[in-house]
């Protein structure tokens, strides 16, 4: 039986180079950007790139991406910044941004061509703008991705790039070039002997700017630009003189090892028709190996067919099978963004041998035998059960509210058992943690210590490891500050919540995310079976649990727009089209959206109706956005009807600026606090205190502030006539999930009615107020009003968010009563 390994080392053999290797010592130079590496440099530069830029030899890729990398960011003036790169990649991608000072953050990859996702990258740079100092794609598995989109990504955004080539010294574009070919950015080659250009070790740095690759080599060489004194950072990364013996002679043979790679691939590709292959780009690739994808059906059996290839004298491997989200260091030092793509395709991931000894015929053998076992396999798998198993409790959805039980039952050891009870949980998104927090322009209304306090000191290691985590540092920085900007916040709870799925998951439990709760009815046995769909594909299954949790978040609809009324007329009818919500103006790009609104104005005017947090939040927004918009005196009025009421912890702290207005039943009885439901806190607090003209503080005069004063009020409507633009901050609804009896009647909630979703023990209640059995709710709109030992002054009216209370007390309080503790759960707040 002739054996195939999946790769077999190449290349040119010393005992052929012994007048090269003569020369080396004839010249005593063994080093140090000799001549035999000069060589080398110029002949690559112009066999394989046209003579145009300049190429630089170095001791190996991870060395030369780690210098390239370090020198981009600099040159983008975020030398401590973020390092956007995809998940499926070789590790080295990810430690050499590490080692440059850089914190990786990962994207998602195409699902085709399994590169870096455009949408994604795109997003992120949007996202996280200067702080991303370099983009550092991956050319997978030798493909000719397209480096002029990447040009533009650099000049648009302000951002350094650098080509992660490993695979792909050998490849040519579209054109015919190599790739790489006038590239404005480093483009990092691997001439590792397991690559297809084999050297033994060593690396290639090829740019279309020649002074680039200069400033490079000073910084391989120490950080010296003339004599012995550093004048840049600086490392040892030169080609020693016999390597480049070795690369001189691989390049002769370069173009015939590639044209006869690609006749294998194109034999595996013709044989494995039926299979999920690679997209390529480009005229050829440098082929090291070829990667194909496993069907769905048998992922789980991957391990047994790489054993029977094995056995059937066929090498494996499984490239990149884990990718870098799936690694412990980068879970613990990186930022990483959701990629069901990545873990599909790894899961799916097997690599076939392509060598120099094959032949195409060698690719049929192998593919044909590859084809017969997966097909063989095939019929072992056995067939997915009907019924999927009741589980305990259902939670409907997983963003910062679901996530929020799944905290508080951490935090008191109960989680494994919350899991081990029967817990399923479904999420929308690609993960749980975030849900849309990160999508937001502002600061919380939570601290960075509320945010911390769900991971410090948490029971669970894999949680309070999280302090340590890139995401709890940007966080961290904030602890002095009004609030935390919820685009740093996001990558926490995304962190947050990855922990918490791997702890579910392993105490038994399910988190199944990139999924669609469609309804839930309630069985003639007291059960209720809820309708699941899978976005990927669109399959609809059931799901029957014992209880439900709904966590669904809250939105602002437009339905209540169109019956709105303000100061007596109808809003609709009066702002006409220069109407936006306020959740469009506090998302990412709302700001833009305003600016370019109100373009031309040389004095906006614009008129916020509410006296929520979010109408604080855009008003601060408005005021600091950039380009600043010229707004003159009274640009900006707010239009309320409660009182304007500032948060302060204690009688104390409030006299002590002089503030007043406030009575016995304004005062928490728990905690002393004043106002501490109803008042605003943090970024809106200090906005609030500045318009009351609190402790000597003088009001901004682009604010003026309009107490409505009934259905009468001719100068609130004078102020919705005058304005440009109109925001209503009116307050968020719930996503009530909709809910039917046995019979397959809708149950009417409260909530979709304009009341409030929940009671006071977090149980969801229908339109008459009664508790829908075994239904929860929690997060932002519920309605949930704290009481007893939870604390609140009597006076408020309203309901209570907060990410604090959710991890705390009313998420616990939910606990108990699915675990059965529900005397504990109802008992908590009276205590």
């Amino acid at each position: 039986m002739r054996h195939f390994p999946l790769i077999a080392p190449n290349p040119p053999r010393l005992t052929e180079q012994l007048d090269a290797l003569r020369r080396v010592e004839a010249s005593g130079v063994f080093s140090n950007n000799g001549p035999e590496v000069r060589a080398f440099e110029a002949e690559i530069t112009d066999s394989l790139f046209g003579g145009r830029g300049a190429s630089l030899a170095v001791a190996n890729a991870t060395l030369g991406l780690m210098v390239a990398i370090k020198h981009a960011a600099m040159e983008a003036g975020r030398p401590d910044g973020l390092a956007l790169m995809p998940s499926l990649t070789f590790a080295a991608t990810g430690q050499a941004a590490l080692w440059s000072g850089l914190t990786p953050l990962i994207c998602d990859v195409d699902p085709d061509e399994w590169s870096a996702c455009p949408e994604a990258e795109e997003r992120l740079l949007h996202h996280y703008g200067d702080r991303i100092g370099v983009i550092t794609p991956y050319a997978t598995f030798g493909n000719a991705i397209d480096l002029d989109r990447y040009a533009w990504l650099q000049r648009r955004f302000g951002v350094g790039v650098v080509i992660d080539a490993a695979s792909s010294l050998g490849t040519r574009d579209g054109a015919g070039d190599g790739f790489g070919h006038d590239a404005p950015f480093a483009v990092v080659y691997s001439m590792h002997a397991t690559k297809t250009f084999a050297v033994a070790e060593g690396g290639l740095i090829h740019s279309g700017d020649a002074q680039l690759i200069d400033r490079l080599r000073t910084m391989i060489n120490f950080g010296f630009e003339g004599g012995r004194s550093a004048t840049l950072p600086g490392i040892n990364a030169k080609l020693p003189e016999v390597i480049a013996v070795l690369a001189r002679a691989k390049l002769g043979e370069i173009e015939a090892v590639c044209e006869a790679r690609t006749a294998v691939e194109a034999a595996y590709r013709g044989t494995l028709s039926d299979f999920t292959l690679q997209a390529v780009s480009g005229r050829r690739r440098a082929m090291q190996f070829m990667p194909v994808l496993l069907p769905d059906a048998l992922v789980s059996r991957r391990d047994r067919i790489a054993a029977d290839l094995q056995a059937a004298g066929i090498g494996v491997g499984r490239y990149f099978s884990p990718h870098l989200a799936e690694q412990p260091l980068f879970q613990t030092s990186a930022l990483i963004e959701p990629t069901p793509v990545a873990d599909r395709v790894a899961a799916r991931m097997l690599s076939l041998p392509i060598t120099d000894a094959m032949s195409p015929d060698d690719a049929r053998h192998i593919a044909t035998t590859f084809t017969a076992i997966c097909a063989a396999e095939a019929a072992r798998v056995p067939a997915e059960p009907k019924h999927r198993a009741i589980a305990a409790t259902l939670i409907v959805g997983g963003g910062p509210a679901g996530t929020a039980l799944l905290t508080a039952a951490s935090k008191k050891g109960r989680l494994a058992d919350l899991a081990r009870a029967g817990l399923v949980m479904v999420e929308r998104d690609d993960a749980i943690g975030g849900g849309r927090l990160g999508r937001y322009a502002i600061n919380s209304d939570s601290t960075a210590q509320t945010f911390l306090t769900a991971v410090k000191d948490n029971p669970h290691p894999e949680l309070a490891a999280i302090v340590a985590h890139p995401a709890a540092r940007a966080v961290e920085r904030y602890a002095d500050a009004l609030g935390v900007p919820l685009v740093e916040a996001g990558p926490l709870l995304r962190a947050t919540g990855d922990r918490l799925a791997d702890i579910v998951v392993a105490n038994g439990g399910s988190v199944l995310t990139g999924h669609d709760v469609l309804g839930s009815q309630r069985t003639a046995d007291g059960l209720w079976n809820t309708r699941i769909r899978r976005r990927a594909d669109g399959i609809e299954f059931d799901q029957l649990s014992h209880q439900i949790v709904i966590a669904t978040g809250g939105h602002q609809p437009l339905d209540r727009l169109v019956r709105q009324s303000v100061a007596g007329v109808p809003l609709v009818d009066h702002a006409g089209g220069k109407l936006l919500q306020s959740d469009e103006v506090l998302s990412l790009g709302g700001f833009t959206k305003v600016a370019d609104l109100l373009a031309g104005k040389r004095n906006p005017r614009i008129a916020v109706i509410g006296g929520s947090t979010s109408a604080l939040t855009s008003i601060a927004l408005l005021l600091k956005g950039s380009p600043a918009l010229p707004f003159g005196a009274g640009g900006i009025t707010l239009l309320h009807r409660r009182p304007l009421r500032p948060f302060y912890p204690s009688i104390d702290a409030a006299h002590a600026e002089g503030f007043t207005d406030f009575g016995p039943e304004d005062i928490c009885p728990v905690s002393g606090f004043v106002y501490r439901l109803a008042g605003f806190r943090l970024e809106a607090r200090e906005l609030v205190l500045r318009m009351l003209g609190v402790d000597g503080r003088a009001p901004d005069p682009r604010i003026a502030l309009h107490r409505i004063a009934g259905a009468d009020d001719r100068i609130a409507r004078a102020h919705l006539d005058r304005a440009d633009l109109v925001v209503a901050a009116l307050g968020y609804r719930p996503h009530a999930l909709p809910i039917s009896d046995q019979h397959g009647d809708p149950i009417a909630l409260s909530a979709q009615h304009g009341g409030a979703m929940v009671d006071a023990h977090c149980r969801v209640i229908d339109a008459q107020g009664t508790p829908v059995p075994g239904v929860y709710g929690i997060g932002l709109a519920a309605g949930f009003v704290p009481w007893g030992a939870l604390g609140g002054e009597a006076s408020f009216s309203g309901q209570a968010n907060g990410l604090w209370l959710w991890q705390n007390d009313v998420g616990q309080m939910i606990v108990d009563q699915i675990l059965g503790d529900a005397g504990a759960g109802r008992e908590r707040a009276v205590a």
